[in-house]
């Protein structure tokens, strides 16, 4: 019996090892995907504070405040 839960236990901190290996790739990812949510984020301002699309929200925002309820 204690032969068993000792070869179980080896195999399970063993997996564990393994799974900490690439745990560079896990940062690396996070990193892209910060950098692509900036670059949409500066697309997005970009095309919103935009002249003909600023004037379109405002136009929006502006109806939806006199609006009757």
């Amino acid at each position: 019996m204690y032969k068993a839960v000792r070869a179980r236990m080896r195999g399970l901190v063993c997996r564990m090892r393994g799974a900490r290996s690439d745990a560079g790739m896990v940062t690396s990812e996070y990193a892209m995907g910060i950098v692509a949510a900036v670059a949409f984020a500066v697309v997005l301002y970009k095309v919103v504070t935009s002249g003909q699309v600023s004037e379109e929200l405002q136009a929006i925002v502006k109806q939806a405040l006199d609006a009757r309820m």
